[in-house]
């Protein structure tokens, strides 16, 4: 179900992607000196899809890196539940240890007679079990 799922979202998008890359080849220039707009230093050429896959990319990338930071503060406080909780194992078992020798044995009754209260031998007056 989840590969279906996966087919299902992948498989139209890529066929977006590819339609956009085929209607946008056409090369643009991007410049990063904003002084010399005639003649930049510092310029690029390249198609105009793979500039904009280019930038949604790395505003994912961007996205994705200000989510994880922002995050921090979760992620600390689960490491530090989960650092008392193996303690709290820890010590837990170490109780449980001390404990199990001072349990009392457990006694066994002993078998009665015979003919005894009840009759025959683990058995009550309706002949039940005991």
């Amino acid at each position: 179900m989840r590969k279906f799922l996966a087919a299902l979202i992948l498989i139209p998008l890529a066929v977006i992607l590819v339609t956009f890359a085929v209607a946008n080849r056409h090369f643009v220039t991007v410049s990063f000196d904003p002084l010399m707009a005639a003649d930049p230093a510092l310029s690029v050429t390249l198609p105009l899809f793979l500039l904009l896959i280019l930038t949604a990319a790395l505003g994912v990338v961007a996205g994705g890196c200000a989510v994880w930071f922002g995050q921090r503060h979760w992620r600390r406080a689960a490491r530090r539940h989960e650092a008392d909780a193996r303690a709290a194992r820890v010590e837990l078992d170490g109780l449980r240890a001390q404990t199990a020798p001072a349990k009392p044995e457990l006694q066994r009754l002993p078998v009665p007679s015979a003919g005894g209260l009840y009759g025959a031998i683990g058995r009550d007056k309706q002949r039940a079990t005991l």
